[in-house]
């Protein structure tokens, strides 16, 4: 029988941080004890549990549990043909399962908020509880999720979002509108055809960002020089695409004849759009690629409207020979 790992032992018990009900199971301790129980839950680092041996409430730390062992024997036992096993009747006028129902609810409501700041989107995988934009990527057979940081590279403000708008036809030609410094940008992708995940609202406990009176260090023609940092978080009315930067001297830029092209439609070939989907619980849009990405160096722009577009941009490149991302968010293995 394959061995389950605490992770799983968990999530076969606690079943959602709710309460488990069930007739004469067990919790097994680390020392190799049992305790025989009919229901219980964990609350912080203690776990409640009604005792089948003593018919009454008891609290441990939850660390004296072996969570791996407890769910073994579940699995290879469960209550039915227990020999421990005793059977409670339930009673609604009976305060204790009033409080049972009571703390039931405010952890299912807990765990549904928390599913919603941070979803799954592969077995192991969850976006963190974080604001900005998330993409993933695959390095060495492995996913994981990158950060990718605003051109005004402001370390401090690294997960707000900031917009700087930029009205069509506010410049004209081959005028550089964008300039980011460096040949490359800090995240690397080794796939093309990267998802990206941007967050909608600010992550539990996130104030709002004052907006800070300083310059970018990215050269935008036709914008204001100072982001807007009022909202830490992006619109779902917003769209998004993807556009091929040039390179230059230690530097990447877009013209506002690229810009432009964005805000007219239409298929510009240095412009890649994309598909966009709300996750359940509106915390998050998933943004993906509707072709595939050759090698080079790109930006994530967002389109505020028809004729608006967000300077304040996402770089990224593709290249699968590139090393892997510093301070990736990876699986957590089952």
């Amino acid at each position: 029988m394959k061995r389950l790992s605490t992770f799983a032992a968990i999530s076969l018990l606690v079943a959602g941080l709710g309460w488990a009900q069930v007739n004469g199971d067990r919790l097994i301790l680390k020392d190799g004890t049992y305790q025989v129980i009919t229901k219980y839950q964990i609350k912080g680092d203690r776990v409640r549990f009604f005792s089948a041996e003593r018919d009454d409430w008891e609290e441990i730390p939850k660390d004296l549990v072996d969570w791996a062992a407890t769910a073994r024997w579940k699995h290879d036992y469960g209550s039915a043909g227990n020999a421990d096993q005793m059977v409670t009747q339930t009673n609604a006028n009976d305060p204790e399962q009033q409080e049972v129902a009571k703390i039931d609810a405010e952890e299912r409501a807990a765990r549904a908020a928390e599913l919603a700041r941070m979803p799954f989107i592969l077995p192991g995988l969850r976006l963190p509880d974080e604001s900005g934009v998330w993409v993933l990527d695959t390095y060495n057979d492995r996913p994981e999720l990158a950060h990718l940081t605003q051109a005004n590279g402001d370390l401090n403000r690294a997960y707000q979002h900031s917009v700087l708008p930029y009205e069509a036809g506010a410049q004209r030609g081959a005028r550089d509108l964008i300039r980011i410094n460096g040949f490359t940008a800090p995240v690397e992708l080794h796939v093309n055809q990267p998802v990206f995940y941007v967050s909608l609202d600010a992550p539990k406990g996130a104030t709002e960002a004052e907006s800070i009176g300083k310059p970018l260090t990215v050269d935008t023609r036709g914008a204001s020089s100072v982001p807007d940092d009022k909202h830490a978080h992006s619109s779902p009315e917003s769209r998004y695409v993807i556009l091929a930067l040039q390179g230059g001297k230690n530097m990447r830029k877009a013209t506002a004849e690229d810009v432009d092209a964005i805000l007219r439609g239409g298929q510009p070939v240095n412009v890649t759009n994309t598909t966009s989907e709300i996750l359940p619980g509106g915390r998050w849009m998933k943004v993906t690629p509707r072709n595939t990405l050759a090698f080079g160096q790109y930006a994530l722009v967002e389109v505020l409207s028809p004729r608006q577009a967000n300077l304040d941009v996402w770089a990224f490149g593709v290249d699968p020979t590139a090393g892997e991302n510093k301070g990736t968010v990876g699986p957590v293995e089952q």
